[in-house]
Protein backbone atom coordinates (compact mmCIF):
# COMPACT_ATOMS: atom_id res chain seq x y z
CA UNK A 1 0.00 0.00 0.00
CA UNK A 2 1.20 3.12 -0.80
CA UNK A 3 -0.85 5.07 2.11
CA UNK A 4 0.95 3.23 4.90
CA UNK A 5 -1.79 3.96 7.27
CA UNK A 6 -4.57 3.74 5.64
CA UNK A 7 -6.02 0.59 7.28
CA UNK A 8 -5.83 2.46 10.44
CA UNK A 9 -7.80 5.53 8.85
CA UNK A 10 -10.24 3.71 7.00
CA UNK A 11 -13.19 3.51 9.96
CA UNK A 12 -16.22 4.37 8.26
CA UNK A 13 -17.46 3.37 4.34
CA UNK A 14 -16.58 6.89 3.59
CA UNK A 15 -13.16 6.72 4.71
CA UNK A 16 -12.85 3.84 2.69
CA UNK A 17 -13.77 4.64 -0.52
CA UNK A 18 -11.73 7.89 -0.28
CA UNK A 19 -8.33 6.45 1.00
CA UNK A 20 -9.25 3.52 -2.29
CA UNK A 21 -9.08 5.96 -4.81
CA UNK A 22 -5.70 7.96 -3.27
CA UNK A 23 -4.14 4.83 -3.53
CA UNK A 24 -5.27 4.45 -6.90
CA UNK A 25 -3.65 7.44 -7.86
CA UNK A 26 -0.52 6.80 -6.43
CA UNK A 27 -0.33 3.37 -8.40
CA UNK A 28 -1.17 5.52 -11.64
CA UNK A 29 1.33 7.97 -11.30
CA UNK A 30 4.23 5.83 -10.22
CA UNK A 31 7.74 6.71 -11.57
CA UNK A 32 8.93 3.51 -12.25
CA UNK A 33 5.16 2.35 -13.51
CA UNK A 34 5.79 5.12 -15.88
CA UNK A 35 9.00 4.78 -17.60
CA UNK A 36 8.08 1.12 -17.93
CA UNK A 37 4.92 2.12 -19.89
CA UNK A 38 6.74 4.60 -21.93
CA UNK A 39 10.37 3.23 -23.04
CA UNK A 40 11.85 0.21 -24.52
CA UNK A 41 14.69 -0.28 -26.86
CA UNK A 42 13.86 -1.63 -30.49
CA UNK A 43 16.92 -2.77 -32.36
CA UNK A 44 19.49 0.19 -32.76
CA UNK A 45 16.36 2.76 -31.53
CA UNK A 46 15.22 3.78 -28.30
CA UNK A 47 10.81 4.35 -28.45
CA UNK A 48 9.77 6.79 -26.00
CA UNK A 49 5.99 7.08 -26.12
CA UNK A 50 6.67 5.16 -29.84
CA UNK A 51 8.18 8.20 -31.31
CA UNK A 52 11.80 6.62 -32.32
CA UNK A 53 15.32 7.88 -31.53
CA UNK A 54 18.25 6.35 -33.18
CA UNK A 55 20.68 5.10 -30.31
CA UNK A 56 23.93 6.84 -30.99
CA UNK A 57 27.46 6.65 -31.56
CA UNK A 58 28.85 8.73 -29.16
CA UNK A 59 27.26 8.68 -25.60
CA UNK A 60 24.12 7.78 -23.81
CA UNK A 61 23.77 10.25 -20.96
CA UNK A 62 21.16 11.11 -18.00
CA UNK A 63 20.76 13.69 -16.09
CA UNK A 64 17.44 12.86 -13.96
CA UNK A 65 16.54 16.01 -11.62
CA UNK A 66 13.44 16.32 -8.82
CA UNK A 67 11.72 14.34 -6.58
CA UNK A 68 11.04 11.41 -9.50
CA UNK A 69 15.00 11.55 -10.27
CA UNK A 70 16.37 8.70 -8.40
CA UNK A 71 12.86 6.80 -9.33
CA UNK A 72 13.46 7.46 -12.57
CA UNK A 73 17.12 6.99 -13.23
CA UNK A 74 16.28 2.99 -11.74
CA UNK A 75 13.50 2.70 -13.86
CA UNK A 76 15.61 3.43 -17.08
CA UNK A 77 18.91 1.40 -15.56
CA UNK A 78 16.77 -1.58 -16.00
CA UNK A 79 15.48 -1.06 -19.46
CA UNK A 80 16.53 -3.85 -21.77
CA UNK A 81 19.62 -3.02 -23.52
CA UNK A 82 19.45 0.50 -22.60
CA UNK A 83 23.15 1.36 -21.50
CA UNK A 84 24.04 4.59 -19.39
CA UNK A 85 27.41 5.93 -20.12
CA UNK A 86 27.23 9.03 -18.26
CA UNK A 87 24.90 11.16 -16.32
CA UNK A 88 24.14 12.53 -12.78
CA UNK A 89 20.66 12.41 -10.13
CA UNK A 90 19.78 14.81 -8.11
CA UNK A 91 17.14 14.56 -5.97
CA UNK A 92 15.50 16.04 -2.86
CA UNK A 93 16.32 12.64 -0.62
CA UNK A 94 19.51 11.11 -0.05
CA UNK A 95 19.50 7.89 -1.76
CA UNK A 96 21.22 4.84 -0.30
CA UNK A 97 23.97 2.66 -2.41
CA UNK A 98 21.92 -0.48 -2.59
CA UNK A 99 18.95 2.12 -4.83
CA UNK A 100 21.48 3.85 -7.10
CA UNK A 101 22.80 3.01 -10.55
CA UNK A 102 26.36 2.03 -10.50
CA UNK A 103 28.84 4.40 -11.90
CA UNK A 104 26.28 7.78 -11.46
CA UNK A 105 26.87 10.27 -9.38
CA UNK A 106 24.03 11.35 -7.10
CA UNK A 107 23.57 14.63 -5.25
CA UNK A 108 21.01 15.21 -2.70
CA UNK A 109 19.64 18.80 -2.80
CA UNK A 110 17.35 20.75 -0.29
CA UNK A 111 14.10 21.87 -0.87
CA UNK A 112 11.79 23.56 -0.57
CA UNK A 113 14.73 26.32 0.24
CA UNK A 114 17.92 26.22 -1.91
CA UNK A 115 21.54 25.90 -0.42
CA UNK A 116 24.96 26.00 -1.48
CA UNK A 117 24.56 21.78 -2.18
CA UNK A 118 22.16 23.15 -4.67
CA UNK A 119 24.44 25.49 -6.45
CA UNK A 120 27.33 22.36 -6.71
CA UNK A 121 25.01 20.15 -8.00
CA UNK A 122 23.41 22.45 -10.94
CA UNK A 123 26.80 23.10 -11.85
CA UNK A 124 27.75 19.84 -11.80
CA UNK A 125 25.04 19.13 -14.19
CA UNK A 126 25.84 22.20 -16.64
CA UNK A 127 29.59 21.22 -16.88
CA UNK A 128 28.41 17.49 -17.81
CA UNK A 129 26.04 18.94 -20.55
CA UNK A 130 28.40 21.17 -22.37
CA UNK A 131 30.77 18.37 -22.44
CA UNK A 132 28.16 16.39 -24.83
CA UNK A 133 28.86 16.38 -28.61
CA UNK A 134 26.43 15.93 -31.62
CA UNK A 135 26.87 11.97 -31.09
CA UNK A 136 25.48 11.92 -27.97
CA UNK A 137 21.95 11.50 -26.85
CA UNK A 138 21.15 12.80 -23.58
CA UNK A 139 17.92 11.74 -21.49
CA UNK A 140 16.99 14.35 -18.83
CA UNK A 141 14.73 13.62 -16.21
CA UNK A 142 12.73 17.16 -15.29
CA UNK A 143 10.34 16.44 -12.17
CA UNK A 144 8.55 18.88 -9.33
CA UNK A 145 11.13 20.12 -7.25
CA UNK A 146 13.64 20.76 -9.95
CA UNK A 147 13.29 24.30 -9.41
CA UNK A 148 15.12 24.88 -5.98
CA UNK A 149 17.57 22.28 -6.77
CA UNK A 150 18.79 24.10 -9.82
CA UNK A 151 20.04 27.31 -8.15
CA UNK A 152 22.88 28.54 -9.74
CA UNK A 153 22.84 31.87 -9.76
CA UNK A 154 24.48 33.95 -12.03
CA UNK A 155 26.49 37.48 -10.67
CA UNK A 156 24.36 39.22 -8.59
CA UNK A 157 21.17 37.29 -7.27
CA UNK A 158 22.86 34.41 -4.75
CA UNK A 159 21.18 31.03 -2.98
CA UNK A 160 20.41 33.00 0.17
CA UNK A 161 18.97 35.89 -1.15
CA UNK A 162 16.79 33.42 -3.68
CA UNK A 163 15.79 31.71 -0.10
CA UNK A 164 14.50 35.02 0.64
CA UNK A 165 12.63 35.65 -2.49
CA UNK A 166 10.84 32.47 -2.36
CA UNK A 167 9.90 32.75 1.84
CA UNK A 168 8.52 36.34 1.24
CA UNK A 169 6.74 34.92 -2.91
CA UNK A 170 4.95 31.81 -0.76
CA UNK A 171 4.52 34.05 2.45
CA UNK A 172 2.70 36.69 -0.14
CA UNK A 173 0.05 33.59 -1.39
CA UNK A 174 2.14 34.33 -4.87
CA UNK A 175 1.25 31.02 -7.21
CA UNK A 176 3.57 28.40 -8.38
CA UNK A 177 3.81 29.95 -12.21
CA UNK A 178 4.52 33.40 -10.20
CA UNK A 179 7.14 31.89 -8.31
CA UNK A 180 8.71 29.74 -10.94
CA UNK A 181 8.89 32.88 -13.41
CA UNK A 182 10.84 34.85 -10.96
CA UNK A 183 13.22 31.48 -10.45
CA UNK A 184 13.81 31.59 -14.05
CA UNK A 185 15.71 34.46 -14.21
CA UNK A 186 17.60 33.76 -11.26
CA UNK A 187 19.16 30.66 -12.38
CA UNK A 188 22.10 29.28 -15.20
CA UNK A 189 20.26 26.10 -15.35
CA UNK A 190 16.46 26.93 -15.49
CA UNK A 191 14.48 28.48 -18.55
CA UNK A 192 16.35 26.39 -21.12
CA UNK A 193 19.47 26.83 -20.43
CA UNK A 194 20.33 23.09 -19.61
CA UNK A 195 19.05 22.55 -23.38
CA UNK A 196 21.44 25.22 -24.24
CA UNK A 197 24.35 23.18 -22.28
CA UNK A 198 23.39 20.09 -24.11
CA UNK A 199 23.57 21.59 -27.53
CA UNK A 200 24.31 20.10 -30.37
CA UNK A 201 23.62 16.92 -28.43
CA UNK A 202 19.85 15.10 -29.29
CA UNK A 203 18.16 16.17 -26.10
CA UNK A 204 15.03 14.10 -24.75
CA UNK A 205 13.12 14.95 -22.02
CA UNK A 206 10.99 13.00 -19.68
CA UNK A 207 8.85 15.66 -17.72
CA UNK A 208 6.83 14.41 -14.69
CA UNK A 209 4.33 17.19 -14.74
CA UNK A 210 3.38 18.73 -11.28
CA UNK A 211 2.02 21.86 -12.46
CA UNK A 212 -1.13 20.67 -13.51
CA UNK A 213 -3.28 23.60 -16.31
CA UNK A 214 0.03 25.00 -17.24
CA UNK A 215 1.99 24.43 -19.91
CA UNK A 216 5.78 22.10 -19.36
CA UNK A 217 8.30 25.28 -19.27
CA UNK A 218 7.00 25.86 -15.57
CA UNK A 219 7.58 22.08 -14.29
CA UNK A 220 10.73 22.63 -12.48
CA UNK A 221 11.28 26.32 -14.33
CA UNK A 222 11.21 24.62 -18.15
CA UNK A 223 15.20 23.43 -17.89
CA UNK A 224 15.58 21.98 -21.09
CA UNK A 225 12.44 23.78 -22.96
CA UNK A 226 12.09 27.19 -24.51
CA UNK A 227 10.89 29.74 -21.75
CA UNK A 228 8.47 32.30 -22.95
CA UNK A 229 8.97 34.47 -19.90
CA UNK A 230 10.67 37.56 -19.64
CA UNK A 231 12.86 39.21 -17.11
CA UNK A 232 10.62 42.08 -17.13
CA UNK A 233 7.93 39.90 -16.79
CA UNK A 234 9.89 38.44 -13.46
CA UNK A 235 10.62 42.11 -12.54
CA UNK A 236 6.31 42.47 -12.36
CA UNK A 237 5.61 39.22 -10.31
CA UNK A 238 8.32 40.75 -7.94
CA UNK A 239 6.80 44.61 -7.86
CA UNK A 240 3.66 42.57 -7.25
CA UNK A 241 4.48 41.11 -4.05
CA UNK A 242 6.40 44.67 -3.22
CA UNK A 243 9.95 42.90 -3.67
CA UNK A 244 11.21 44.84 -6.67
CA UNK A 245 13.83 46.65 -4.37
CA UNK A 246 15.20 42.86 -3.79
CA UNK A 247 16.91 42.70 -6.63
CA UNK A 248 19.17 44.84 -8.27
CA UNK A 249 18.18 46.20 -11.53
CA UNK A 250 20.53 44.02 -13.49
CA UNK A 251 20.64 41.31 -11.05
CA UNK A 252 17.73 38.88 -13.18
CA UNK A 253 19.82 36.85 -16.19
CA UNK A 254 17.67 36.44 -19.36
CA UNK A 255 16.92 33.20 -20.81
CA UNK A 256 18.13 31.29 -23.90
CA UNK A 257 15.56 32.79 -26.68
CA UNK A 258 17.73 31.92 -29.93
CA UNK A 259 15.54 28.80 -31.20
CA UNK A 260 19.18 26.61 -32.44
CA UNK A 261 19.31 26.11 -28.64
CA UNK A 262 16.31 23.86 -29.22
CA UNK A 263 16.45 22.45 -32.14
CA UNK A 264 17.68 18.65 -31.49
CA UNK A 265 15.59 18.91 -28.22
CA UNK A 266 12.16 17.28 -27.79
CA UNK A 267 10.31 16.57 -24.26
CA UNK A 268 7.80 13.96 -23.78
CA UNK A 269 5.00 13.90 -20.45
CA UNK A 270 4.71 11.07 -19.04
CA UNK A 271 2.78 11.71 -16.19
CA UNK A 272 0.29 14.16 -14.76
CA UNK A 273 -2.40 14.77 -12.66
CA UNK A 274 -5.18 13.97 -15.68
CA UNK A 275 -3.21 10.09 -14.87
CA UNK A 276 -4.72 10.50 -11.50
CA UNK A 277 -7.80 11.86 -11.87
CA UNK A 278 -8.75 8.92 -14.47
CA UNK A 279 -7.31 6.22 -12.44
CA UNK A 280 -9.47 7.85 -9.44
CA UNK A 281 -12.57 7.89 -11.44
CA UNK A 282 -12.27 4.03 -12.69
CA UNK A 283 -11.91 2.82 -9.34
CA UNK A 284 -14.84 5.17 -8.06
CA UNK A 285 -17.13 3.52 -10.28
CA UNK A 286 -15.65 0.17 -10.15
CA UNK A 287 -17.25 0.51 -6.27
CA UNK A 288 -20.73 1.41 -7.68
CA UNK A 289 -19.60 5.10 -7.39
CA UNK A 290 -20.55 8.06 -9.47
CA UNK A 291 -17.43 10.08 -10.19
CA UNK A 292 -16.52 13.63 -11.29
CA UNK A 293 -13.40 15.63 -12.28
CA UNK A 294 -14.37 19.03 -11.37
CA UNK A 295 -11.35 20.95 -11.51
CA UNK A 296 -7.82 19.14 -13.02
CA UNK A 297 -6.45 22.69 -11.93
CA UNK A 298 -7.76 24.42 -8.92
CA UNK A 299 -6.02 27.39 -7.73
CA UNK A 300 -5.96 30.06 -5.06
CA UNK A 301 -5.77 29.84 -1.13
CA UNK A 302 -6.41 26.68 0.91
CA UNK A 303 -9.58 27.52 2.63
CA UNK A 304 -10.89 29.37 -0.74
CA UNK A 305 -10.79 25.91 -2.29
CA UNK A 306 -11.79 24.27 0.77
CA UNK A 307 -15.15 26.21 0.72
CA UNK A 308 -15.65 25.28 -3.19
CA UNK A 309 -14.93 21.55 -2.56
CA UNK A 310 -17.43 21.52 0.36
CA UNK A 311 -20.25 23.69 -1.56
CA UNK A 312 -19.61 21.10 -4.27
CA UNK A 313 -20.68 18.51 -2.82
CA UNK A 314 -23.52 20.07 -0.49
CA UNK A 315 -25.40 19.41 -3.45
CA UNK A 316 -23.58 16.09 -4.84
CA UNK A 317 -26.32 13.44 -5.03
CA UNK A 318 -25.62 10.87 -2.83
CA UNK A 319 -22.89 8.01 -3.71
CA UNK A 320 -21.20 10.48 -5.40
CA UNK A 321 -17.26 11.54 -5.31
CA UNK A 322 -15.97 14.84 -6.91
CA UNK A 323 -12.14 14.52 -7.90
CA UNK A 324 -9.88 18.07 -8.06
CA UNK A 325 -6.61 18.36 -9.37
CA UNK A 326 -4.15 21.35 -8.81
CA UNK A 327 -2.45 23.32 -5.98
CA UNK A 328 -3.54 26.07 -4.00
CA UNK A 329 -1.59 28.62 -1.08
CA UNK A 330 -1.24 29.54 2.24
CA UNK A 331 -0.90 32.99 3.11
CA UNK A 332 0.61 32.94 6.06
CA UNK A 333 -1.25 34.68 9.01
CA UNK A 334 0.24 32.97 12.34
CA UNK A 335 3.48 31.24 13.47
CA UNK A 336 2.12 27.75 13.61
CA UNK A 337 3.51 24.81 11.12
CA UNK A 338 1.53 23.23 8.47
CA UNK A 339 0.92 22.42 4.92
CA UNK A 340 -1.30 23.25 2.27
CA UNK A 341 -3.13 20.06 1.85
CA UNK A 342 -3.20 19.75 5.78
CA UNK A 343 -4.78 23.32 5.91
CA UNK A 344 -7.55 22.51 3.23
CA UNK A 345 -8.72 19.54 4.92
CA UNK A 346 -8.64 21.73 8.04
CA UNK A 347 -10.92 24.67 6.09
CA UNK A 348 -12.99 21.80 5.21
CA UNK A 349 -14.06 20.45 8.92
CA UNK A 350 -17.00 22.40 9.46
CA UNK A 351 -18.23 22.92 6.52
CA UNK A 352 -19.01 19.40 5.58
CA UNK A 353 -22.40 17.71 6.61
CA UNK A 354 -22.78 14.24 8.32
CA UNK A 355 -22.31 12.38 5.48
CA UNK A 356 -19.35 13.51 3.92
CA UNK A 357 -15.65 12.97 3.87
CA UNK A 358 -12.37 14.88 1.95
CA UNK A 359 -9.51 13.74 1.95
CA UNK A 360 -6.16 16.61 0.44
CA UNK A 361 -3.41 15.03 -0.76
CA UNK A 362 0.32 15.98 -2.12
CA UNK A 363 1.41 13.57 -4.32
CA UNK A 364 4.70 13.55 -3.78
CA UNK A 365 4.14 12.42 0.00
CA UNK A 366 5.66 16.03 1.57
CA UNK A 367 2.79 18.22 2.28
CA UNK A 368 5.27 20.91 3.76
CA UNK A 369 6.32 18.25 6.13
CA UNK A 370 6.59 14.51 7.03
CA UNK A 371 3.38 13.72 5.94
CA UNK A 372 1.42 13.40 2.68
CA UNK A 373 -2.23 15.08 3.67
CA UNK A 374 -4.80 15.15 5.86
CA UNK A 375 -8.70 13.81 5.84
CA UNK A 376 -12.00 15.78 6.57
CA UNK A 377 -15.25 14.42 8.08
CA UNK A 378 -17.24 14.29 10.79
CA UNK A 379 -15.27 11.75 12.97
CA UNK A 380 -12.33 14.44 12.97
CA UNK A 381 -15.06 16.91 13.99
CA UNK A 382 -15.96 14.88 16.83
CA UNK A 383 -12.58 14.41 18.33
CA UNK A 384 -11.85 17.22 17.85
CA UNK A 385 -14.79 18.78 20.08
CA UNK A 386 -13.60 15.94 22.17
CA UNK A 387 -10.48 17.26 23.45
CA UNK A 388 -10.94 20.93 22.62
CA UNK A 389 -9.53 21.54 19.95
CA UNK A 390 -9.82 24.61 18.10
CA UNK A 391 -10.68 24.34 14.45
CA UNK A 392 -10.80 28.12 14.12
CA UNK A 393 -7.98 29.27 16.30
CA UNK A 394 -5.62 26.27 14.50
CA UNK A 395 -6.80 28.38 11.16
CA UNK A 396 -5.73 31.28 12.12
CA UNK A 397 -2.38 31.05 13.02
CA UNK A 398 -2.30 28.08 10.47
CA UNK A 399 -1.31 25.17 12.62
CA UNK A 400 -3.17 22.39 10.64
CA UNK A 401 -0.48 20.20 11.60
CA UNK A 402 -0.46 20.97 15.55
CA UNK A 403 -4.53 20.64 15.00
CA UNK A 404 -4.11 17.10 13.22
CA UNK A 405 -1.35 15.80 15.69
CA UNK A 406 -3.78 16.08 18.17
CA UNK A 407 -7.13 14.91 16.45
CA UNK A 408 -5.33 12.11 13.84
CA UNK A 409 -6.42 12.49 10.26
CA UNK A 410 -2.91 12.53 8.69
CA UNK A 411 -2.04 10.59 6.09
CA UNK A 412 1.54 8.67 5.70
CA UNK A 413 2.92 7.78 2.75
CA UNK A 414 6.78 8.62 3.05
CA UNK A 415 8.42 10.26 -0.24
CA UNK A 416 6.75 8.42 -3.00
CA UNK A 417 9.69 9.34 -5.51
CA UNK A 418 6.85 10.84 -7.55
CA UNK A 419 4.66 14.26 -8.06
CA UNK A 420 2.14 15.27 -10.18
CA UNK A 421 0.86 18.11 -7.80
CA UNK A 422 -1.95 17.93 -5.14
CA UNK A 423 -5.33 16.15 -5.32
CA UNK A 424 -8.58 16.22 -3.55
CA UNK A 425 -11.01 13.92 -3.02
CA UNK A 426 -14.77 14.76 -2.19
CA UNK A 427 -17.13 11.93 -1.34
CA UNK A 428 -21.00 12.03 -0.50
CA UNK A 429 -22.36 9.22 1.30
Amino acid sequence: MKIRNASALATTPLREHALALAEAALEAVDTGSAIRRAIRREGERLLVQDQPYPLPAGRVMLVAVGKCAAAAAGALARVPGLRLDAGIVLDVVEVPESGRVPALPYYAGTHPLPSAGNVAAAGAIVALLETAGADDLVLAVVSGGGSTLLCLPPAGPSWEQEQMLFRELTRGGATIREINTVRKHTSLARGGYLARAAHPARLVSLVFNDVPGTAVEFVASGPTVPDSTTVGQAREVLERYDLANAVAADALVETPKEPRWFDRATHHTLVSNALALEAMAQRARARGLAARTINAAFTGEAREVAARVAADLATAPSGTVLLYGGESTVTLRGSGRGGRNAELALAALPLLGEAACVVALATDGRDNGERAGALADAAVREVAASIGADIAEALATNNSYGFYERVGGFLDTGATGANVADLVIAVRG
